[in-house]
Formats: C-alpha cells, structure tokens, sequence
C-alpha cells in the first residue's frame, strides 16, 4: 500500500471524494469507461458509475484479459475498479480488509489506478498463469499487485508507465 500511494503522489492525483468529482473526471477523460468483452466479465454488483478507471489501468486490464482468454478461452472477472472516498468508508463498515481512506496506506482505488480481479473462477493452472503475468509487470514497476486472501481476488495498481511499455515494440518488450 506503501509503494502505491507513493506513485499516486508521483503522479499527483487526487483521491476521488465523491460522485461529483468522480463525474468530473469522466467528463475531463481523466477516467475512462471499463467495458465487458468476451475476454472481461464484469461482476454485477459493480455500479455503472464505478466501472471507470485511469486510461493505462484500462490499457492494462484489456491486455490481460486478452492474454487470458488466448490462453484459457474464458474471461477474467473484474470485481471492483474506481472508488470514492465516501464508498472506502462505507465498505469499511462491514469489510475489515477494505483499505482506509487517507493516510500511507489509503486505498489505491480511490484515485482509479487499481482493479481487483476475481481468481475464485479460476483454476490452480490459470492462477499460476496469473501470478507469472502479473509478476513480470511488477518486476518491471509496472504494475503492483498483492493477492487478497479474504476477498479472493488480485487487487493491482497500474502506474502510468503501462503505457510506455506497451507502446514499445513486441520485440523491445519481449527483452525486458
């Protein structure tokens, strides 16, 4: 939590408060839309005004989902994006794991860097995939990704970087 509030400080963004600042955003581009494919379902419980996220968050999220589904023919499932400050606090109520809302270790999700993947649909063969995927983008200071235990799911925070990496030639970044 550390490392991703320190790149949301990097990147100076602001922690998203409330629906009006997230809509704000939306309408400036400052967060895009997450949209369901065949290789990305996206868990119903997400509200329509919470499937938005940081443009290189999306970039990333629909080049792993591709990956996956090229690998396994089944999608991935994302199970939360963007957040407000007045959402972390109400999910804090009854989810003892969710992050806090200010502070060196405050939720990455406020600022619409992060995604949280389900891994519950998945098997130990696609985790291990997963884990490998994932790995090497954080080796790479791409990404940072913790496995939750409790919530069984991959939370990942994409740093902005995703993009330049993805612009490089596949060759370029077959060598990293």
């Amino acid at each position: 939590m550390l490392r991703q509030n320190e790149e949301i400080d990097r990147l100076k963004l602001t922690r998203i408060n409330d629906d009006q600042q997230l809509e704000d955003l939306e309408l400036r581009g400052e967060l895009v839309s997450i949209h369901e494919s065949k290789a990305m379902l996206i868990a119903p419980n997400i509200e329509m005004n919470r499937r938005f996220c940081r443009p290189w968050t999306r970039a990333f999220l629909e080049d792993l989902s591709q990956a996956f589904y090229t690998q396994f023919h089944q999608p991935i499932q994302l199970t939360s994006a963007v957040r407000t400050v007045d959402q972390q606090a109400r999910l804090q109520r009854w989810n003892h794991n969710a992050a806090p809302i200010d502070g060196d270790t405050a939720s990455s999700h406020l600022a619409g860097l992060t995604i949280d993947i389900g891994k519950r649909p998945m098997s130990i063969r696609q985790r291990a995939w997963f884990d490998q995927y994932v790995l090497k983008l954080q080796q790479l200071g791409l990404v940072e990704a913790a496995e939750e235990r409790r919530q069984a799911c991959y939370h990942i925070m994409v740093s902005n970087r995703y993009d330049d990496y993805r612009d490089a030639p596949v060759d370029f970044r077959a060598n990293r």
